[in-house]
């Protein structure tokens, strides 16, 4: 049985959802009756990273949840590697929604949360109503630029140093988790960094985080189309994401699609640009 909410930053409420996974900690606002919004983080953030549109989406009644995805509940923090896989992550989306009681939703993403989303979207268009990825391009788009794109290689190549266990743990904490602070933007607030980095030195979290590079290479999955309406949103700063990738995005959508470049914005684009998000985000919405 879901714990009664309790308050969390004024206007946001803390609840717990509980699956067949676990119980997953998240973050909900808005009117219970309203349109329903489920929201995925990335890596390293955690459900606060969407709180800007989290406010918006309530302001305009919408019920709006954003959990903290496996690794980063304690209550869904599997020990072995292969508990983080994609095929994990997306049921979960199922079934957090069956324990919110969501017949249909909306479905918002970013980085790994978008990933997810995307295929969430493909195996449950009857459920799910829209799309809005955020920074991470169809993962079959993706596999496709980690294969024949030399400009993706070089960019995926600076997270091969994330894949090796306890290596990569000892290095991103060490000197006050100096490297992993410096992984965000200026633009983000020292103190939200801070916040990140306090659910990261939680026993076991930063592993399982990085578990998630540990389990999906991507490379060796196959994918299906999108057929819901669908917005993907990427920051041409992105040193993750490369144009190739984001570009080629299109040929997995078969439904209603609209792909919008960002200048001068970084691969945290719910953050970095947390204003023209929200708009994106609600225009989507109000069009479908």
């Amino acid at each position: 049985m879901r714990s009664r909410p309790a308050l969390f930053e004024s206007d946001l409420t803390r609840q717990r959802i509980a699956t067949g996974a676990g119980t997953f900690d998240a973050i909900a606002t808005g009117p219970v009756t309203g349109r329903k919004v489920l929201l995925l983080h990335g890596v390293p953030e955690c459900g606060i990273e969407w709180r800007h549109q989290l406010r918006a989406l309530a302001a305009h009644g919408y019920r709006a949840v954003a959990p903290d995805l496996r690794g980063y509940s304690p209550g869904v923090r599997p020990k072995q590697v292969d508990g983080y896989r994609l095929e994990h992550a997306v049921q979960d989306v199922r079934e957090i929604a069956d324990a919110l009681g969501w017949k249909r939703f909306d479905l918002v993403g970013h980085d790994w949360g978008a990933v997810v989303a995307w295929i969430a979207a493909a195996r449950y268009p009857l459920r799910i109503r829209t799309l809005t990825a955020v920074s991470a391009p169809h993962p079959g788009a993706l596999a496709q630029a980690l294969r024949t794109d030399p400009d993706q290689q070089r960019r995926w190549s600076f997270l091969d140093h994330l894949r090796t266990p306890g290596v990569a743990e000892r290095e991103l904490l060490a000197d006050d988790a100096a490297q992993l602070r410096a992984g965000w933007p200026s633009t983000i607030a020292p103190e939200r960094v801070n916040q990140y980095v306090r659910r990261l030195t939680e026993p076991g979290a930063l592993t399982a985080a990085l578990n998630w590079y540990r389990a999906n290479p991507l490379t060796t999955e196959t994918f299906r189309p999108v057929s819901v309406p669908t917005r993907f949103l990427w920051g041409e700063d992105d040193r993750v994401i490369g144009p190739e990738a984001a570009q080629t995005t299109a040929g997995w959508a078969t439904g209603p699609y609209w792909f919008e470049v960002m200048p001068g914005v970084g691969h945290f684009v719910p953050e970095e640009a947390a204003e023209q998000t929200t708009l994106h985000l609600l225009d989507h919405l109000a069009t479908y």
